[in-house]
């Protein structure tokens, strides 16, 4: 309704200018032959002849005063013509104007439904998909406008929400299999061990031992999917910090791990300010780094590097370890998922390692590049954007 008494609306104002306009230039244009008329009348009446002759022959038997009346005459029924004819057309081009408003109105009313149309579509579809049925889809169809780009927009949301659902859900059931597996083990071992009254004090202590193990890893796990709900929320504060004193802690609690497992392991700091927070990104680099560790081979190598590249801070680490398909690094960045092995691992990983990792560097803003060697390994980049300490 308002864009047909839009349409409308315009359509008379410019209806009413084009009729005024009109107007106007009639009366410039008549009012000028009338005045030339009456001119040449006056001037046929006169004793002088225009351009070396008479412009109107005056009638024999009339005197020049009697030629003059008539002519006055003819001049006044000139002028009212002229202005019965500005009247006449004056209200032709109103009842026109009024019949066009009226056509103008209906025009208007199917070509709002047309337009709205698309937009009817969008507004029932987003009223009637909910989370059960986010693979529904618009699909407008027509020119490539904005309302088709409106309807494709719409569609894109729908694909992210349909995403975003699906993993929630699975992160939701992968969760509860990884906190459900340590307690069950709990509840095992402490039933095994009452069904013994007579168990001696060592089978009691190993039992509480185990249990001591599986609550740890319960913590581990709980810790981690803390960290990756923080790192996906996002950041409140934002420090100032430099990279490379973080990384250099992070390798100084790592190196004994290193030197357990005979991996050779060798670092280039410099300074790379960024800034963000200090502690989700202490939490980035030491899931990079326990992973290169981790997931390594005997005598291997890991390098880290921080520094500035092309203005920006940049952290890198590479490691030696097992082939990596680059077909498998998406699903390593989903939630409990490992390379070459089963969701769940024997290695003592929560597989949420690289899940974190891309949450924090989402909410900093940070580029996450990692990428599969040949020889093996991974190779991982973290670009922040760079500030002035």
């Amino acid at each position: 309704m308002r864009l047909t008494l839009v349409y409308g609306v315009l359509f008379l104002l410019f209806g009413t200018g084009l009729v005024g306009i009109t107007y106007a230039f009639v009366v410039h244009s008549t009012s000028a032959l009338v005045s030339e008329g009456q001119n040449d009348l006056i001037a046929a009446a006169g004793s002088a002849p225009r351009g070396g002759r008479r412009l109107l022959e005056i009638p024999e038997g009339l005197t020049a005063e009697q030629v003059r009346a008539q002519a006055e005459s003819l001049r006044t029924q000139a002028t009212r013509r002229h202005e019965g004819e500005l009247r006449s057309l004056l209200t032709q081009s109103a009842i026109a104007l009024a019949i066009l408003s009226v056509v103008s109105v209906v025009l208007g009313w199917i070509a709002a439904g047309r337009v709205l149309r698309p937009l009817r579509t969008i507004t029932r579809s987003a009223r009637r998909i909910s989370a059960t049925s986010l693979h529904e889809r618009l699909a407008l169809g027509g020119p490539d406008d904005e309302l088709k780009e409106l309807g494709d927009t719409f569609d894109d949301l729908l694909g992210r929400l349909e995403a975003s659902f699906t993993a929630q859900r699975q992160f939701i059931a992968n969760a509860s299999h990884e906190l459900r597996s340590p307690l069950t083990r709990q509840r095992t071992v402490v039933q095994v061990a009452l069904t013994d009254p007579d168990a001696p004090a060592e089978r009691l202590r190993a039992v509480c031992e185990r249990v001591l193990v599986a609550n740890e890893q319960q913590e581990r796990l709980i810790e981690a999917l803390l960290t990756l709900a923080c790192g996906e929320t996002g950041v409140d504060h934002h420090e100032v910090f430099d990279l490379a004193e973080i990384t250099g802690r992070v390798l100084h609690t790592h190196r004994l791990e290193a030197y357990r497992q005979k991996i050779c392991m060798d670092a280039v700091l410099l300074p790379a300010p960024a800034s963000g927070s200090p502690h989700l990104v202490e939490r980035l680099v030491t899931n990079l780094v326990d992973n290169a560790v981790r997931y390594n081979v005997p005598s291997g190598t890991v390098h880290v590097s921080t520094g500035k590249v092309g203005g920006h801070a940049t952290l890198a680490v590479i490691n030696t370890g097992p082939v990596v398909l680059e077909t498998e690094i998406e699903r390593l960045f989903q939630p409990f998922q490992r390379a070459g092995t089963a969701r769940v691992g024997q290695d003592g990983g929560l597989g949420l390692g690289l899940s974190i990792v891309k949450a924090i560097a989402t909410t900093h803003g940070a580029r996450l590049d990692i990428r599969p060697q040949p020889q093996g390994g991974l190779h991982a980049t973290v670009t922040f954007d760079s500030v002035a300490l």
